[in-house]
């Protein structure tokens, strides 16, 4: 098992569940993304080309699934948080009862079908 998948498992509920439903929405709806352990968190990449990190703030009682290409992404992004981050925004579920799986999806496509661009959407 790589460290990606022991972090996973090893969260406390509601965490584990949020968080092993995320990588099943993750999985299969990116054809060749790879799990990979980076920056102690686990992080998908679909070559050498990043699309979203998970973490659970155990602090902040959250799971953060987070996006790089935030700024390609134009549907539902009243459900992305920025807080404070120029680049990355990201989804945050308290419970696996708040997993929007469309919205999920949906953001997860945006951001594959941005991947080769840069994290900042250049304005002409």
């Amino acid at each position: 098992m790589n460290p990606a998948e022991d972090y996973i498992l090893n969260q406390p509920e509601p965490y584990r569940s949020i968080l092993l439903h995320a990588q099943v929405i993750i999985e299969h709806t990116i054809p060749n993304v790879e799990l990979k352990y980076k920056w102690k968190i686990p992080c998908y990449y679909v070559g050498k080309r990043p699309i979203c990190f998970l973490n659970a703030s155990h602090k902040n009682e959250f799971v953060d699934i987070a996006f790089w290409h935030s700024n390609y992404i134009t549907k539902y992004t009243e459900h992305l948080v920025s807080e404070n981050r120029k680049v990355v925004k990201s989804l945050r579920y308290k419970t696996l009862d708040a997993v929007n799986d469309t919205v999920l999806i949906s953001i997860l496509k945006q951001v594959n079908s941005n991947k080769e661009d840069g994290f900042y959407k250049k304005k002409y």
